[in-house]
């Protein structure tokens, strides 16, 4: 009978009647290889996805070493170990670069990390054979010393010390969980010891009651007490911003608004840029209005009509001109018509500039700056040219020389006849008139002139008054 190789192993077993002389021989290679199945091997792994390790039938090989360490590799690797039918105990080291897992048969593998040591045991199984993890449950009794520890892949750098700081602790996973991410600092946390619900304690922190209540003594915004009671910040809520409710603050809105009031009492001064009353205003003292006053209804002092600084008017007849000596228009003539008023004109040619002048005293409210002016003219004929006046003013004041000339000339903008004899016709206001040496308690002496250049009218002019307007800066004149 042939000798056989099927322990785990791998030892020959000589048949009955065989080996005759060799028995010695074979028995000593099995005890080598006895010894050697409690050694230190090496296995160099190749750089593939698979790779296999088998003991060999009776002979030396690393293989079956209780110890052995893989080398090489260079990826993560499945190493089979060969055959399927050796139950054996393997210690492995994983020296290679990348996780090798260990399989037998169809059934579980164990996986051995880079740089990790597993017991590990092939239970023989054949074609189903597990490969089994003996450690991964173990329960070491008494004192067990560990240079390094390592959890679920990663080194634990903790000292004995330091973990030792966990002993005794309750607090659950979600309790210690709520440390997370925490960064104060032991002084900012012991700010909480000592704090009271409800209470403002000194230097601690401040924690609502069950209530969501604090109770101080005193409160202060950037270093300035609080003199304010409860009730007096109160009237804040409920505010609106821009609308008066009763019994609250008054907070304007965006535009700085306020709506909804109803009476206001001043008993000092009222300063603004604008103020707009809707309704009626009782003004009991003074009202002093440094800008424009629009005022709907009537505006009244005592019963009796109250002026308002502001734009003013001035109407002067032809019948208070007069022809220049020089390029002077025609004289005061009476025109009769068929019906209604006789007209008092001027007569201006239309083929040369001719001029006329007025004198004016404005009042001691004018603010002695531009004026501007509307003509008022006809025409005797059919034509529907335009007509162009022009103005210009001096002041003269007292101990001054009248003979001062007169400011620029401005021409209004031209305007059409209407083609029908005897028409009224009104100008556009003028730009703005700058009166030489304007000033109050002065004659002011303006000159009228048709500016032939800037019009087309083929007939004469026929000049009936012009209107002045002036702005004032004070109420009156006194």
């Amino acid at each position: 009978m042939a000798s056989t190789y099927v322990n785990d192993l791998r030892l020959e077993e000589i048949g009955t009647g065989e080996a005759s002389g060799t028995w010695g021989t074979k028995t000593n290679v099995n005890l080598e290889l006895i010894g050697e199945a409690f050694s230190y091997g090496s296995e160099a792994i190749a750089d593939a996805s698979t790779h296999a390790i088998t003991i060999a039938d009776g002979e030396s090989d690393q293989a079956r070493s209780l110890y052995l360490k893989c080398t090489g590799g260079g990826q993560a690797c499945t190493v089979t170990l060969a055959p399927n039918t050796v139950s054996k105990v393997w210690m492995i080291e994983n020296a290679t670069s990348a996780t090798l897992t260990f399989s037998q048969g169809s059934g579980a593998n164990v996986a051995v990390a880079a740089g990790e040591v597993k017991m590990i045991a092939t239970d023989g199984g054949g074609g189903d054979a597990i490969v089994y993890d003996l450690l991964s449950d173990a329960n070491l009794a008494g004192t067990t010393a560990i240079a390094a520890l390592k959890l679920a892949g990663t080194t634990v750098t903790s000292t004995g010390a330091e973990l030792n700081i966990l002993d005794g602790v309750t607090a659950s996973a979600a309790e210690i969980n709520i440390l997370t991410g925490v960064t104060s600092t032991a002084a900012e946390l012991n700010l909480v010891d000592g704090s009271s619900a409800g209470t403002i304690v000194n230097s601690k922190a401040v924690v609502y009651s069950s209530g969501g209540q604090v109770n101080g003594t005193t409160l202060a915004i950037a270093g300035t007490a609080i003199s304010a009671d409860a009730a007096e910040i109160n009237v804040l809520d409920g505010v609106t911003a821009g609308t008066v409710i009763a019994s609250k603050a008054l907070v304007a809105d965006a535009n700085i608004d306020i709506t909804g009031g109803r009476n206001i009492t001043i008993s000092g001064e009222l300063d603004a840029a604008t103020l707009d009353i809707s309704g009626a205003g009782d003004i009991d003292g003074a009202l002093d209005v440094g800008g424009a006053l629009d005022v709907g209804g009537a505006l009244t002092n005592s019963s009796a009509a109250v002026k308002v600084a502001g734009l003013q008017t001035i109407y002067v007849p032809a019948t208070a001109m007069y022809p220049t000596t020089t390029s002077g228009c025609g004289g005061l003539s009476q025109v009769e018509l068929s019906n209604g008023p006789e007209l008092r004109c001027l007569d201006f040619d239309a083929s040369s500039a001719e001029n006329a002048q007025f004198t004016v005293c404005f009042p001691k409210s004018w603010n002695e700056g531009t004026i501007t002016f509307q003509a008022f003219w006809t025409v005797t004929g059919t034509d529907t040219g335009t007509v162009a006046w022009g103005l210009s003013g001096v002041s003269i004041a007292d101990d001054v020389s009248v003979n001062t000339a007169f400011g620029t000339n401005v021409v209004a903008t031209a305007k059409a006849f209407s083609g029908t004899s005897n028409d009224m016709t009104v100008s556009a206001v003028s730009g703005a008139v700058t009166v030489a040496s304007a000033a109050v308690d002065t004659q002011t002496y303006f000159q009228i002139m048709r500016d032939v250049t800037a019009d087309d009218q083929t007939g004469d002019a026929r000049l009936l008054g012009m209107k002045l307007f002036y702005t004032t800066d004070a109420k009156n004149d006194a």
